[in-house]
């Protein structure tokens, strides 16, 4: 019997950065946010809102003090899971064979991981039961209020785009815009005297940049029938991810552990979990803007 992998074991190192850096090429705010690592117990981000600017002193003058105040946000991390069964021959084929099964096990895994964090962080929602999650309050673009919202007219895509813009606080950029797929399309078929305006979005398109504006095309921004159409500010200052580092994969062999009335043994089967703690921080919902359908 093979022994790559025992109940319990954790993912290699390796293996953990490469299913993270298949997140950032999945997940919208993976791609336009930067990352931190998250302890266990969470982590604070201290802010410090500075409203003066600084004061040039003359040789011998006094010193005067600035306006400050800091706002710590917690940044904690919630647990997720995902579990699949797959035959019991896993448990008795040869070591490589173990290995192709946990490689595309990872890369599902990747892809799921990736969709969680965009619709927790987005919509607030727990992935699976699409319902809003306590856990999360707040904690998303969706329920901070915070975040300013423009109506979506599709007839005046670009005057929406540039409004947003105009709503975000001017002591932050605009690093990056998150576009539902059907926005990218009214744009992508937006024409200026029958020439396209972003002919780089054609035919369901994700370039990356539009305009010299980081962009990612995704469908979590419209998520269980969200009126989300796009999402626009700092990323890359006013929002922060991160993830523990380690990921168990546990390797159930007895029992009905997703509670589907199949007991393992009697459908010949093992069943593979996967648990992952991942944390995200609104660092400052004056950063962005959302742009969502009319009520």
């Amino acid at each position: 019997m093979a022994t790559t992998l025992t109940k319990g074991e954790l993912f290699a190192p390796e293996t953990v950065s490469d299913l993270f850096n298949k997140v950032a090429g999945k997940s919208s705010l993976a791609k336009l946010a930067g990352t931190m690592p998250i302890p266990f117990n969470g982590a604070d981000i201290f802010t410090f809102s500075m409203d003066d600017e600084v004061n040039i002193v003359a040789e011998n003058s006094v010193k005067s003090a600035g306006a400050i105040s800091v706002a710590p946000i917690k940044v904690a991390p919630i647990k997720i899971e995902y579990g699949a069964r797959v035959t019991d021959e896993f448990m008795y084929a040869s070591e490589e064979k173990q290995l192709d099964i946990l490689k595309a096990f990872n890369d599902g895994y990747a892809k799921k991981v990736a969709r969680a964090l965009d619709i927790m962080a987005m919509h607030g929602l727990n992935p699976r039961t699409k319902e809003t999650a306590a856990l999360i309050g707040t904690n998303s673009f969706d329920t901070n209020t915070g975040v300013t919202k423009v109506t979506y007219d599709a007839a005046k895509i670009e005057e929406n785009i540039e409004s947003a813009i105009a709503t975000i606080n001017e002591a932050y950029d605009v690093t990056g815009m998150a576009m539902s797929k059907d926005f990218s399309s009214t744009l992508a078929s937006l024409k200026v005297n029958g020439v396209k305006q972003y002919p780089e979005l054609a035919w369901g398109a994700n370039p990356g940049n539009v305009n010299g504006l980081p962009v990612d095309v995704n469908s979590t921004v419209s998520f269980n029938n969200s009126k989300d159409k796009a999402v626009i500010g700092d990323f890359a200052n006013a929002f922060k991810w991160g993830y523990a580092k380690e990921i168990p994969l546990e390797i159930i062999q007895y029992g009905d552990p997703d509670q589907s009335g199949k007991d393992l043994k009697a459908y010949n089967q093992v069943y593979l979990r996967c648990e992952t703690y991942i944390g995200w921080g609104i660092i400052d919902a004056s950063a962005f803007a959302r742009i969502e359908a009319a009520e």
